[in-house]
Parts: structure tokens; C-alpha cells; sequence
């Protein structure tokens, strides 16, 4: 497996330059081909005007002026794509944003997106526009981080293995990310407590099929702490050694029960201090 298809979320947000830049470098690194693509909203908007008798039409100086902004956004991920060198198309779309990159993502390798910043006000889909495309997109989606820039991914991953369903996907959508990393490590949290996920020894068996695929881990076993949830102590491990990139499942339990009783998957999306990649 390789990437050949990038597909990045362009948007006017102020952190969509480091995502740019960020998924530039990544489709320049696997000879990829890189889509930015914008959103208008506009069948939305169109559908929810006939559909209520009290609705409005739009006004030609409105619809013109969200254009202009999804206009605005792609020049501005063609500016940076271009200093890349990366092979590069900008695509805009009447969809809105959540509904457009899931049906987009369909026919990528890749999707990068942001993760959601609490300081910014705007739609309650839009904040969960990163949950979102990592549950339905059926690809891995890349989240950068809205704090912080990110030049690189490549240098030191951390993987997140438990054994489940979604970490196998996980780990099977980075390979091509993993073999061109110089270092990764394995981590496996607790498990002890994971009847049926592991072999002998926990993190053994996933290091050998990574092996084969040309990706050399380190396996380090965790235990977290009374009062320290997984999804924490990942990222702290993070911090500690380093890592540039975290790979790990989305929602390897049922959502509603990280919903209800908070979850690593919840607790990256919140805290992430590095770009993750999910996959579900």
C-alpha cells in the first residue's frame, strides 16, 4: 500500500496554513497527488430555504460572498502547496464541509484535517467535524493539532496498540507513513487487563507483521498509574520520547460508551499535542 491520493479540508481558519503545509510535505514525501478542497454550504443552505415555507431566498450578494470565501481558501492552499513542489488541484464544492470530505474521502488514501479549537466560535458540526471523519470517512484521517506548527512526521512515531479491531486498522492505513518514519515505537497499556488481545507476549506478534512490511519497532509495556486515564498517558508517553506522530484506532469501544464515560479516542481529540493518525 502507498498514498497516491491526499485529500486536505481547506477551510479560512487560522490554522489551515500549518495543515497545508503539513499535508504538502506529506504528498511530496509518497509522490502523491494533493486535493484542497473547500465548501461552500450552499446545497444546504438552498435545501433548507425550500424546505420551509418561512424561508428566504438567498441573496445573490450572499451566495457570491461565500464563494468568495471558499475562493479565499484555496488560494491560499495553492500558494503553499505550489512552494511545495508537490503535484497539487483545488476543488470547491457546494456540499458542506462534513458531508463533502466524507464523500471525497472515498476516493483518497489519505484525509488531513485540524483538530477542533474551543476558542473558535462556529457551527456544533464543525466542532466535530475531526469525530466525524475519522467515524465515516472509511479512511485514516491525519489531525493536526490547532496549537503549534508541524514541518515534519517522519521522524519518530508512536503507535497505540491494544490488539483491537480499530489499532489494527490503524496500523495496517500508516504503513506507508511508518516505513518512511526512522524510529517507532509500540506501546501496549495495560495488558494485563486485556484478556484475549495479546499473544505471550503482548506487542510481540504486531512487531513481527510490521517487520515484514519493512517497519522496525521498539515495544515498550505500559501501566498507567491509579488516577491517570490511557489516553493521557499516551500522550505524556508522547511528549516523553519525543514523537512527532501518533497512529492509533478511533473508538475501539462502542461510542456511546466513550461518549458517556470519556475514552483515549475522546481524550486525544481534546488534548492532542502532536499530529495523529486515526482510523476507525
Amino acid at each position: 500500500m502507498s498514498y497516491k491520493n491526499i485529500l486536505v479540508h481547506a477551510d479560512l481558519s487560522v490554522h489551515a496554513a500549518p495543515r497545508y503545509a503539513l499535508a504538502s510535505q506529506v504528498a511530496l514525501s509518497h509522490e502523491a497527488h494533493l486535493v484542497g478542497a473547500a465548501f461552500t454550504g450552499l446545497d444546504v443552505e438552498i435545501y433548507r430555504n425550500a424546505a420551509f415555507a418561512y424561508g428566504g431566498m438567498l441573496a445573490a450578494t450572499d451566495v457570491q460572498s461565500i464563494r468568495d470565501s471558499a475562493e479565499e481558501a484555496l488560494t491560499s492552499f495553492v500558494d503553499i502547496a505550489a512552494i511545495s513542489g508537490a503535484s497539487y488541484e483545488r476543488r470547491l464544492s457546494d456540499d458542506d464541509a462534513e458531508t463533502g470530505l466524507v464523500m471525497q474521502a472515498r476516493y483518497t488514501d489519505l484525509l488531513i484535517a485540524s483538530q477542533s479549537d474551543p476558542e473558535l466560535t462556529g457551527p456544533e458540526l464543525l466542532r466535530k467535524l475531526p469525530e466525524h471523519l475519522a467515524l465515516h470517512s472509511g479512511r485514516p484521517v491525519l489531525l493536526v493539532p490547532y496549537a503549534g506548527r508541524y514541518a515534519h512526521i517522519d521522524q519518530h512515531a508512536l503507535v497505540a496498540w491494544d490488539g483491537g479491531r480499530a489499532a489494527t486498522r490503524a496500523v495496517t492505513d500508516a504503513l506507508p507513513l511508518l516505513r518512511k518514519t526512522r524510529r517507532v515505537t509500540l506501546a501496549v497499556f495495560n495488558a494485563h487487563t486485556q484478556y484475549g488481545a495479546h499473544g505471550e507476549q503482548p506487542g510481540a506478534d504486531i512487531a513481527l507483521y510490521l517487520a515484514r512490511h519493512g517497519v522496525t519497532v521498539e515495544v515498550t509495556q505500559q501501566t498507567t498509574p491509579p488516577g491517570l486515564d490511557i489516553g493521557n498517558a499516551l500522550l505524556s508517553l508522547a511528549a516523553d520520547i519525543g514523537a512527532d506522530l501518533l497512529v492509533m484506532g478511533a473508538y475501539g469501544h462502542q461510542r456511546w460508551r466513550e461518549i458517556v464515560l470519556g475514552g483515549v479516542t475522546r481524550r486525544v481529540l481534546q488534548s492532542m499535542t502532536l499530529p495523529v493518525l486515526m482510523a476507525h
